[in-house]
């Protein structure tokens, strides 16, 4: 007499399905001392939602021709989430999250806001999800479902990709040391300004401008170099964006 599926939130609620022969009339199904609610019945299969309860208990059905062997069915916790790493990532979403906590063995699905993903567990302290595309950018709540109910409590914020329009100036000497504004959109959380591949010191003005100063150019060679910007939301790369002059000789 199978029963599915064998586990259940503590809080009760949730729908078994008890599978055999000779089921049909049945009067009563209890999970150890408590009685369940009947939904559906007949010759072979009972429906039940499940009442509260904790650990292992067993799960008998009651006929007219009497009680039926017993079954386990286990109670399970509501999952308690301490953690996500990272916080916030690209609005098209794709990468990967990690959730910690305790509870979170049966996890089926993680939710960000209304969007639905299919987690990986990893142990019971921990599962990896990749994050689905959000409507758009700003913070959703973050909630995961398990065997044992469902836990609210987290948040992720969707973040737009940045764009880069203009460099002011966009040429400097090939010591560097040139104060340079970016312009563009979805600024406000840089990460990195690189010119080629050397990182240069900035400053974030507002969401549309960064204030950065131009490292030495590479090797002291002058001409142009790659600018790129990167955020929470990804990177934006303005190709030869600004150019290393040679100095003076005479």
């Amino acid at each position: 007499m199978p029963i599915s599926p064998s586990q259940g939130s503590t809080g009760g609620g949730t729908t078994v399905n008890i599978t055999g022969t000779n089921l049909g009339g049945a009067t009563a199904v209890h999970f150890g001392t408590k009685t369940a609610t009947i939904t559906g019945n007949t010759p072979t299969s009972v429906t039940v939602i499940s009442p509260s309860g904790t650990g292992t208990v067993p799960v008998t059905v009651t006929t007219p021709g009497g009680t039926s062997n017993p079954l386990s069915f286990f109670y399970v916790g509501a999952p308690f989430k301490s953690g996500i790493s990272p916080v916030s990532g690209v609005t098209a979403g794709g990468n990967t999250v990690t959730i910690t906590g305790t509870g979170l063995t049966t996890a089926t699905s993680v939710n960000f806001g209304a969007a639905t993903a299919t987690p990986t567990v990893v142990n019971d302290g921990q599962l990896t999800v990749a994050v689905p595309a959000g409507t758009g950018p700003g913070p959703v709540s973050v909630s995961v479902t398990t065997a044992g109910g469902t836990n609210n409590g987290l948040s992720y914020t969707y973040v737009d990709a940045p764009t880069l329009t203009t460099l002011n100036p966009n040429s400097g000497p090939v010591s560097g040391g040139t104060v340079v504004t970016l312009t563009g959109t979805n600024l406000s959380s840089t990460q990195s300004v690189t010119f080629g591949a050397t990182p240069a010191p900035f400053t974030v003005l507002s969401d549309t401008t960064v204030s950065v100063v131009t490292p030495p150019a590479a090797d002291g060679t002058p001409g142009p170099v790659d600018v790129t910007v990167t955020t929470t939301g990804g990177s934006a790369t303005l190709t030869g964006g600004f150019t290393y002059l040679a100095g003076p000789g005479i």
